[in-house]
């Protein structure tokens, strides 16, 4: 069964452009093995991120990110069953400020700080 799970951390330190590129490159490639697809804000403080897939392959993720040293202050926000996937395309969609793309990532969609509050509420509504 299909399933949503939505959460918000803060980060454990600062997240410059290549870090971001290499938290991208590995959720991306584990994501892929656990057939979830979703999309990550990133703030310059807070991660939320919008994870759907299997039941079994989000409980796996969610033990993962729980013990993942680069965020700290997890919350579930929500998580309920789906029909169908929001974002079938990407194993992990991203957002933030343009500054924090210098690599040029696919599946980067720009904002600016007015527009992030909307985006969260976005996936968390």
């Amino acid at each position: 069964m299909l399933e949503r799970l939505v959460y918000r951390s803060k980060a454990t330190g600062e997240v410059g452009s290549l870090a971001l590129f290499n938290l991208l490159t590995q959720a991306r490639q584990k994501n892929a093995e656990l057939n979830i697809t979703g999309h990550l804000i990133f703030d310059g403080e807070f991660f939320t991120q919008w994870i759907e897939g299997p039941g079994t392959s989000l409980d796996k993720l969610w033990a993962s990110l729980q013990k993942d040293d680069r965020h700290q202050q997890i919350i579930l926000i929500s998580r309920t069953p789906a029909e169908t996937r929001r974002f079938a395309e990407w194993t992990m969609a991203f957002s933030s400020y343009p500054s924090l793309n210098s690599h040029n990532m696919p599946g980067f969609f720009p904002v600016d700080e007015n527009s992030v509050a909307e985006r969260i509420q976005d996936l968390t509504h």
